[in-house]
């Protein structure tokens, strides 16, 4: 199973910013990324989409979104359809940080909403779960995490398996300089593939890259990597320079 690195801009960046960055990954001369198991994609907020696209021509790396809302159209003012991202190129989107969870009250039925709309429309959702502290102190991190599993996923279908990545971001360890271990986020992600299994067969379960997020970089990339569970990461604040960002994709190359 390829590894997956992505970058999470959150509302970071600017032109300037983004063209340095590709610079620098394109002087990287990383056309062998997939050919050694990797695939590299960046999110960057909505209005750098497009320029992304384009600074990234001629490079493996993919084009994600940071939201998407589930209708078609609609007195949804800001919001931006599955159909929008299409057009300017968006291979894929991010759904159920906690970030939207906490701050804009995202429930989990508004979640599985949005991932299976992202389906419909063929654009990979990356479906991020996790735990704050209180609940992990508490033991209750499993129990979190399936019933937040539970309700985003329910009314998916089995075959959407190969189309989904889910990305494990204990929410103590994002944007804290705070990391899981290794043996965390390994414990996390064998009860995740479990749970998969459970409710769609070993195949299908074993189809999906379960990510690591939460102050991932070049330093602990490694000891995650070698983690038989952890599929690649979802990057914050390590992704909005091309050195940081480089060295946790060479950390996962094979």
């Amino acid at each position: 199973m390829d590894r997956w690195i992505v970058g999470n801009w959150k509302m970071n960046g600017s032109l300037p910013e983004l063209t340095a960055f590709a610079d620098g990954l394109r002087r990287a001369a990383p056309g062998g990324w997939g050919a050694r198991g990797v695939k590299v994609a960046v999110c960057p907020p909505f209005p750098y989409l497009a320029a992304t696209q384009r600074a990234f021509e001629g490079m493996p790396l993919g084009v994600g979104a940071q939201n998407v809302h589930p209708a078609a159209s609609g007195a949804f003012t800001g919001e931006i359809s599955t159909k929008m991202l299409k057009e300017v190129g968006a291979q894929l989107c991010i759904v159920g940080h906690s970030e939207r969870r906490a701050q804009f009250h995202e429930s989990n039925a508004f979640i599985g909403e949005k991932l299976r709309a992202l389906l419909d429309a063929g654009i990979r959702p990356i479906l991020c779960v996790g735990e704050t502290l209180a609940e992990r102190e508490g033991g209750k991190q499993a129990a979190v995490v399936q019933e937040q599993l539970d309700g985003c996923l329910r009314g998916t279908a089995a075959a959407s398996s190969a189309a989904l990545l889910i990305a494990y971001e204990p929410v103590w360890a994002i944007g804290t300089g705070r990391t899981a271990s290794a043996a965390q986020a390994q414990e996390m992600h064998a009860s995740i593939r479990a749970w998969l299994e459970t409710q769609w067969g070993k195949t299908a379960a074993q189809s999906v890259p379960l990510m690591y997020g939460g102050s991932v970089t070049a330093q602990n990339a490694a000891g995650l990597f070698a983690e038989p569970d952890v599929q690649g990461a979802l990057v914050g604040g390590a992704s909005l320079k091309a050195d940081s960002f480089l060295g946790i994709i060479n950390s996962a190359l094979r």
